[in-house]
């Protein structure tokens, strides 16, 4: 007879667990997911070479770093209705985490130190090309 392990398997409460797969976190997700497939895909048209997606540190997450030269682009991609609105909703508090995700990157990638640095975003709206704001914020902020 198989002994039965009662330790729990690591997964969240059933409360949490339907919070975290509503069908409205489950849609933001995928949509997501999407933008950051079209800005991708966008930059590589322009030249630029992805080095990570979704990179995460403790401070927070960078959608998107990419290369072009000597230029090195951490990339906050945002989807909404309008360009209008996904310009609006990279807030200060948002830029400041970004900017701390990449100084982790560059401590995790330190061949990257001597590159030209640039906080770009990427606005994303249903039949609309992509929108690259380059430089749209800066680190002195």
């Amino acid at each position: 007879m198989a002994k039965t392990d009662t330790k729990t398997d690591g997964a969240a409460p059933p409360d949490k667990a339907a919070k975290l797969a509503s069908p409205a976190r489950v849609a933001a997700f995928r949509t997501g997911l999407s933008a950051e497939a079209r800005a991708a895909a966008y930059l590589m048209a322009k030249g630029y070479r992805i080095l990570a997606k979704r990179f995460r540190t403790p401070h927070g997450e960078i959608d998107i770093v990419a290369r072009r030269r000597n230029l090195l682009a951490f990339i906050e991609v945002k989807a909404r209705a309008s360009l209008d609105e996904a310009a609006y909703a990279v807030t200060p508090r948002q830029q400041q985490r970004i900017i701390d995700a990449a100084q982790g990157w560059l401590v995790a990638h330190p061949e990257h130190a001597e590159f030209e640095l640039r906080f770009d975003a990427m606005l994303i709206a249903p039949r609309r090309l992509p929108r690259h704001l380059l430089a749209a914020f800066d680190a002195s902020t």
